[in-house]
């Protein structure tokens, strides 16, 4: 599903990734590790879409509307509530559904006592449970997700954890974690960026 060959980014005379190779297959599990700057983020923006690398080749299997992404911005709307959000998001990806589908979310990722305040009233913590549930809502076949356990409490840490498991073999995963001990029985493929 996924095949670079020397990926390179840079920005300007700065160069954040150093000629990355990367293969994952359809259902695959990728774990990327590295230090803080090693380029991590880079790289999954760059499966993801969201950039071009400025050298190299890169190879993405799936259409980019089968793509869930999260980043280290929730990419929500501050001032919708969750329901809301996942209601845009819905229309956007043309969820045939979405209400039922966003409904299913918030309640599996608890926050459904919570769908109708604004984000902005929410925790860190809050805001990146629903930004899981915005990268999920579409049912991607290519789930790209960067420090996913970043601000969660224990019972999100836990949620995300059966997630992970499930989509394991059912979809391709590519995750960037300083902590891959956490998914080192999913994993498939691992990349250390220096």
């Amino acid at each position: 599903m996924i095949r670079g060959q020397k990926l390179e980014k840079r920005y300007g005379h700065k160069r954040v990734l150093p000629g990355v190779d990367l293969a994952v297959p359809h259902g695959g599990f990728a774990v990327v590790t590295g230090a803080n700057g090693s380029g991590k983020t880079t790289l999954l923006r760059l499966v993801a879409g969201l950039a071009a690398p400025t050298k190299g080749k890169l190879a993405v299997e799936v259409d980019r509307s089968r793509v869930g992404y999260l980043g280290h911005e929730a990419l929500v709307y501050r001032e919708l509530s969750a329901l809301e959000n996942l209601d845009l998001f819905g229309r956007l990806y043309r969820v045939a559904e979405r209400r039922e589908r966003a409904g299913m979310l918030l309640e599996r990722y608890g926050l459904w006592e919570s769908r109708n305040e604004r984000v902005s009233t929410y925790s860190r913590g809050m805001t990146q449970r629903l930004a899981l549930c915005r990268a999920l809502l579409h049912d991607p076949s290519l789930l790209v997700l960067d420090e996913p356990y970043s601000a969660l409490d224990d019972a999100g840490v836990a949620l995300l954890d059966l997630e992970l498991e499930a989509a394991a073999g059912s979809r391709t995963v590519l995750v960037a974690t300083h902590d891959p001990t956490r998914l080192d029985r999913l994993a498939t493929t691992r990349v250390r960026l220096a």
